[in-house]
């Protein structure tokens, strides 16, 4: 007894597959990117399986190799355009690691970035992982996959291109990324100036002072402190950058 796919369900399973692999390759889970490509390939074929429901009924013909590799390219830049919204998401706290990690005296102290395997600060790794573990307990994994989904309803097989109305709410949230390093960035900004202030002064009064060798440690553990202080910020700030992510990219997919 031979058992056998019909066409329609593996070219289905190779244009889900397609759009899935578009959103892992920005997925912000620290130490992925890294990880052997046989883990991702498994991943992806696990999340394509998982969305066999929402698969499309394409038919049974089979299509010319231009026509396959048009379909696959349209599923894949869907996939990269999902991607790209939640990575935005993420890399908007990067930057407001790295523009105070550098003035509260961390761009001396690197260590290995668990996702490109290159030297970061450590306050950049800090914020990294701090984002990978906001990313799943604020439940926006489950509205990502839920995206993809309901995107078949209204872009078929190769039925996505890029128009303006997608692309919009893609730079929206690129601009928004900025916004996000900016407001968590100035208050720390803010003391590390008035620290630097207190130190001239302090300076001006004792010139005996080596206030290179004291301004380092003062000023780290101001950041570290106020960074405890903005915990509850950070983790409301995720959240609502979280929610509008996720109204652009489901006003893209809504029928």
């Amino acid at each position: 007894m031979n058992l056998g796919l019909p066409v329609s369900t593996m070219l289905a399973f190779l244009y889900v597959l397609a759009r899935v692999s578009g959103l892992i390759v920005f997925l912000p889970v620290p130490g992925f990117r890294s990880a052997p490509s046989i883990f991702r390939v498994i991943l992806a074929v696990a999340f394509s399986i998982a969305l066999f429901p929402s698969w499309p009924s394409p038919p049974d013909a089979i299509p010319t190799f231009g026509e396959l590799t048009a379909t696959a390219f349209s599923e894949a830049g869907f996939g990269l355009m999902v991607g790209l919204a939640v990575a935005f998401l993420t890399e908007g706290f990067q930057l407001a690691a790295q523009t105070f990690g550098v003035q509260a005296g961390y761009g001396f102290a690197s260590t290995i970035d668990p996702s490109t395997q290159a030297d970061s600060g450590v306050i950049q790794i800090m914020m990294a992982l701090i984002t990978g573990v906001l990313f799943f307990s604020t439940g926006i994994d489950h509205q990502v996959f839920r995206v993809l989904g309901t995107s078949f309803e209204k872009f078929p097989a190769g039925a996505w291109a890029p128009n303006a109305l997608s692309l919009d709410g893609i730079v929206r949230l690129g601009g928004g990324m900025f916004v996000i390093g900016l407001r968590l960035a100035m208050p720390v900004i803010a003391l590390l100036l008035l620290l630097d202030l207190a130190l001239a002064l302090l300076g001006r009064m004792q010139q005996q002072l080596n206030l290179l060798s004291l301004s380092f440690p003062v000023k780290m553990l101001a950041t570290l402190a106020i960074l405890a202080a903005l915990a509850p910020v950070i983790v409301r700030v995720f959240e609502s950058a979280g929610g509008h992510a996720m109204e652009a990219l489901w006003r893209v997919v809504s029928p």
